[in-house]
């Protein structure tokens, strides 16, 4: 048994939190001990909490500390601690889906050269695409340099990339604008920076103190406040919802009229959810099925790898790192994104 802990939150109130220590159960045969070693905190995680019964996500990481506590799901990087499979050994290092702790115990199933999926029980039923756990030893996205670029925009520029790609399959649906908002978001502008140049008008939507930034990223062709939706050009226009701001759809939905041809809800970092209200909701796992159908894995991982590596040589110069370690730590960086007081070019990741 090894001495760890563990960071839950209020699934009614987020800022509510609990920092409890306990130790490991031991293992049973196929079963491995990752030690969770870095993370990132962004909105995306607190999207995961705020959808955290509709969309199942409490489910990955069970917690014995009763129901009206959950373990939000964190994307980083953890070590092989202990091992009961002679096909991975300790000290691999894996990039994946953990919890807010210092350690998890998984049953690896699938075991190739790439890494391993969890094949324990509760998770079979949760999609997939969140149960696999990557070595870092020939990933092609990996660098040793870049682990916090990563922590942080991996998971974010997969949805960012996977969006772009289903715009981009879908031939922008026809339209000669397309409108993002909550485009100072990690997610928004990483999104934006594949579509960028590709075919309609690229408009960023923010807050007035955001202004500056979202424009000093060079990815929008125009960047407005929500208040100046009225200066949208009425013409063919998309809307890639990552706000979930009711005034602002219903806004454009007043000024655009039949010239809004698709409205789509893809996240939620105002915390709001609203995606009832939005023509449709984009959900990556779809269309990354839908590519490796198309392309094969290997395939889908090629052009990931090349669309990461664009993103990354530019994302160094838009993001500050802001580092913090241990339980503490990550207390702190949660509220602090929870609270909105991350501003955007600051990313909060935690060396636990």
């Amino acid at each position: 048994m090894t001495a760890t802990w563990t960071f839950a939150v209020g699934r009614s109130d987020l800022a509510s939190t609990r920092i409890t220590e306990g130790s490991t159960p031991e293992l049973t045969e196929g079963e491995v001990l990752l030690r969770v070693d870095r993370v990132g905190v962004t909105a995306n995680n607190i999207t995961y909490a705020v959808l955290g019964e509709t969309m199942r996500y409490w489910e990955f990481f069970p917690t014995d500390l009763g129901p009206s506590w959950g373990l939000p799901p964190l994307w980083g990087f953890a070590e092989v601690a202990e091992s009961t499979l002679p096909e991975i050994n300790t000290g691999l290092r894996v990039y994946g889906y953990l919890p807010p702790a210092g350690h998890l115990v998984i049953r690896p199933d699938r075991v190739d050269d790439t890494g391993f999926r969890d094949g324990s029980p509760h998770r079979a039923g949760l999609p997939s695409p969140y149960n696999a756990y990557r070595a870092t030893i020939g990933d092609p996205v990996y660098h040793p340099d870049r682990e916090d670029l990563l922590v942080l925009f991996r998971p974010l520029f997969f949805t960012s990339f996977m969006l772009a790609d289903q715009v981009t399959d879908q031939h922008f649906y026809g339209a000669e604008a397309i409108v993002v908002s909550s485009a100072s978001s990690k997610t928004a502008y990483a999104a934006a920076a594949e579509l960028h140049g590709r075919g309609p008008l690229l408009i960023g939507l923010t807050s007035p103190g955001n202004v500056a930034f979202t424009e000093s990223l060079g990815c929008y062709d125009r960047v407005l406040t929500y208040e100046q939706v009225v200066d949208l050009p009425s013409i063919p226009t998309v809307y890639l919802d990552l706000s979930g701001r009711p005034g602002t759809r219903a806004a454009l939905r007043s000024h655009l009229g039949v010239q809004l041809i698709r409205d789509i809800a893809v996240g939620l970092t105002s915390g709001i959810p609203n995606a009832e209200a939005a023509g449709e909701v984009f959900f990556a796992p779809t269309q990354m099925r839908k590519r490796r159908h198309d392309w094969g894995r290997a395939g889908l991982d090629a052009r990931f790898a090349t669309a990461w590596h664009r993103f990354a040589a530019v994302a160094d110069d838009w993001i500050d790192i802001e580092s913090s370690d241990g339980p503490a730590g990550l207390r702190d960086a949660w509220l602090s994104v929870l609270d909105g007081r991350t501003p955007p070019r600051s990313g909060r990741t935690v060396r636990l």
